[in-house]
């Protein structure tokens, strides 16, 4: 790692990136990680950070527990193995805690991308609707307890299905070894929810059933393998005439598919070859026939509160974010296990409790489950033998607050002082798409923890958001972990640091993906020659004086204009637009325009050597070391980056002549040239005037005259 952070220094400092490196640090410095450890134990004494049983994607070959954006189509993202559903005692950071604001502050968020903002939203998912409780039969007082925002439905149920980790669902295994064996075979799919939607639909029945709440009807209870424990309850009621999922298992296992909503629209519900999803008018359902969604959701809700059987609340998509990871590679949690007090935190003046290094890897697993000079350790309350956590933090936590770190990146004896406030909330932060959901989300989490121990003051981290499309590589992301993110140093060694910069700039917009190709760097390279010898023409006859403008000719105020122009599309285009694709295509435009140009007169030189300084003070975020070099060339004082930008001259987009094109009846006829100030009077004499126009006219009347400036007259003529 250490090898690796100074190659890539020693690239970022060929390649010109402008980094004050007195605030450079690692997130595996003990110095930066001790801090980490010291929020979590405030949190943990605060009720936010707690330890319990979940079941997760376990990597049976990399023996780790996978995030569920490390589960590809239900392998392993590294081994390429499939995962198994695994119960294990992990630890959580309670981020449903502050669900309500995460999602209420989105709004304020003025300077996110809305599909940013929209897929925030959906992650956190928070949804109205109504918890209902099912009576189980025979057990007195037992209830198998959902979560539905569509109650509505209620009349249509037909079974409950159970998630494979679900209590009632073990005790059916206990007793029916067919049951453990399907139990068994459902685990063998990841915990990602969006997994649920595609995978093939198994399910075994239980021996139990449960009362419908208003009916009393008693349905079937299924264990079914597309039930999360995590999510809800682990029990979802299903009906499968108006739930697509409970369709296709319905119709597998052969269970009742009830129709209850009919639709309003002129298209009929059709349930034989597919779930009728829509809102829509209640059928099959006694008193509550005939009601609308919005009077059922109402009048099922009230009524299931009377018997204590249901109540409306609001649900969360989100769930607790759990940090454990059970490989070495990471911060140590700052925990204790003693078997008198239980789980004890690391006492402050121990931490930062540092990663051991010397170790001793045999196989995958962990080498600190089995090392005993980091494991074994006094409790810190009752003195007897204890022992550490071996679990470490997930990275994402390692992410979550660098930034803030940032501005006090030295100080040994606080995570962040006062000059976090003074550069935090980030102005604008740059990333990847690919972050835009959990990076981005766990960040504003834990700027809010670190804002309620009193350390920054503002609500939120970021500002404004920059999101980077990704580099494609034969149609897929290039990336570390597929082998091919290539090195840069090949190409700064064959094309030069401004090259590869220039390249990458005008590939595309930053905000949108490109298909990587060498072509790009040699188009570059190509360009920033040729660039070069355009100052070297002009230098090679001394310094050009300045632009005098009373003395320059049509074609020099042509050229002049264009520059200007180029400055102020530049100008937005980095300041507003964040296009820098258009800031190089822009400056190739210019220099386009000084190679047509035939100047004589020093004047003239005056006016390609200001379009040259402004083409290289354009280009130098850009392309800096050419710059530079180029900028002293042309006579230009000091160093360019530290030079303001360039002030605009109104006078120099002034145009002296412009070409208008003229239409009889929408067809081109003539072409006439006039005074760029031309007044629309004098625009129009000229346009009748032309020749080709007279004769296309032939005594007709006109009956319009339509002006498009700086462009076209058109006449609108009739016999």
């Amino acid at each position: 790692t250490r090898a690796n952070i100074e190659n890539m220094k020693a690239q970022m400092r060929q390649l010109g990136f402008g980094i004050d490196w007195s605030r450079e640090f690692a997130t595996c410095d003990p110095e930066y990680y001790r801090w980490e450890q010291w929020l979590f134990i405030r949190l943990f004494k605060k009720g936010l950070v707690y330890r319990k049983n979940s079941i997760v994607n376990w990597d049976p070959v990399d023996q780790t527990v996978l995030a569920n954006e490390q589960v590809i189509d239900g392998r392993g993202w590294r081994s390429g193995e499939f995962v198994e559903r695994k119960e294990m005692a992990q630890w959580f950071l309670k981020i449903t805690e502050y669900a309500d604001e995460l999602l209420e502050e989105i709004e304020s968020l003025e300077g996110w991308p809305e599909s940013v903002k929209s897929m925030q939203r959906n992650w956190i998912g928070r949804s109205e609707g109504v918890e209902i409780d099912f009576p189980v039969v025979g057990r007195e007082s037992e209830v198998l307890r959902v979560f539905t925002t569509r109650p509505d439905t209620l009349m249509g149920a037909t079974y409950l299905a159970l998630a494979p980790e679900h209590p009632l669902a073990v005790e059916a295994a206990e007793n029916d070894p067919d049951i453990m064996a399907a139990i068994a075979g459902m685990k063998k799919i990841s915990t990602a929810e969006a997994d649920m939607v595609t995978i093939d639909k198994l399910g075994k029945l239980t021996p139990f059933h449960v009362k419908n709440p208003l009916t009393g009807k008693a349905l079937p209870v299924w264990i079914a393998n597309f039930v999360l424990i995590d999510y809800g309850s682990g029990a979802v009621m299903s009906v499968p005439a108006h739930d697509q999922r409970d369709w296709e298992f319905a119709t597998k296992y052969g269970i009742e598919i009830k129709q209850v909503i009919e639709s309003t629209s002129e298209q009929p519900a059709e349930i034989s070859f597919g779930a009728f999803t829509e809102k829509g008018k209640l059928i099959n359902s006694g008193a509550y026939s005939g009601l609308s969604y919005k009077g059922a959701f109402e009048q099922i809700a009230i009524a299931l509160t009377d018997k204590g059987l249901g109540r409306k609340t609001s649900n969360f998509r989100l769930r607790d974010w759990g940090v454990s990871r059970q490989r070495y590679w990471g911060c140590p949690i700052p925990m204790i296990h003693c078997d008198n007090c239980g789980v004890v935190p690391v006492p402050e003046k121990d931490l930062p409790v540092i990663l051991p290094t010397e170790v001793k890897f045999e196989g995958v697993q962990s080498p600190l489950v089995k090392m005993e000079s980091f494991l074994t350790v006094e409790c810190p309350e009752c003195g007897r033998l204890a022992r550490r956590e071996t679990d470490t933090f997930d990275t994402f936590i390692d992410s979550s607050w660098y930034y803030a770190r940032f501005a006090s990146a030295k100080n040994p004896d606080a995570m962040v002082d006062s000059a976090a406030n003074e550069w935090t909330p980030v102005d604008h932060y740059v990333g990847g798409i690919e972050h835009a959901i959990l990076h981005l989300l766990y960040a504003r989490f834990f700027y809010k923890l670190m804002r309620d121990e009193g350390l920054v003051k503002a609500d939120e981290p970021f500002k404004k958001l920059l999101m980077l499309g990704m580099v494609l590589h034969g149609g897929k992301k290039m990336s570390k972990s597929s082998g091919d993110a290539g090195d840069p140093q090949k190409l700064l060694d064959k094309y030069g640091a401004d090259a590869v910069r220039t390249a990458m700039m005008f590939a595309a917009p930053p905000d949108q993906s490109f298909e990587w190709s060498e072509a790009g760097l040699e188009g570059a390279l190509r360009f920033l020659r040729r660039l070069w010898n355009l100052v070297e023409e002009l230098t090679e006859g001394g310094t050009a004086v300045d632009v005098i403008h009373s003395e320059l000719g049509d074609s020099a105020r042509e050229l002049r204009k264009k520059a200007y122009e180029t400055l102020a599309r530049a100008d937005d285009d980095f300041g507003r637009r964040i296009q820098f694709n258009t800031v190089v295509s822009g400056v190739m435009e210019l220099c386009n325009a000084v190679s047509k140009f035939d100047g004589e007169t020093e004047q003239d030189r005056a006016v390609v050597s200001e379009a040259l300084k402004f083409t290289v003070q354009i280009l130098s975020p850009i392309a800096p070391h050419i710059c530079e070099k180029l900028w002293s060339r042309l006579g230009g004082e000091g160093m360019l980056v530290g030079r303001p930008w360039p002030p605009m001259a109104e006078e120099a987009l002034e145009v002296s002549q412009i070409e208008l094109v003229v239409q009889v009846n929408g067809k081109v006829r003539g072409k006439i040239v006039v005074p760029g100030d031309a007044s629309k009077e004098v625009i129009l004499l000229a346009a009748k005037a032309n020749k080709n126009v007279l004769r296309s006219i032939n005594d007709q009347t006109i009956r319009k005259e339509i002006m498009v400036p700086g462009r076209l007259v058109n006449l609108v003529v009739s016999g």
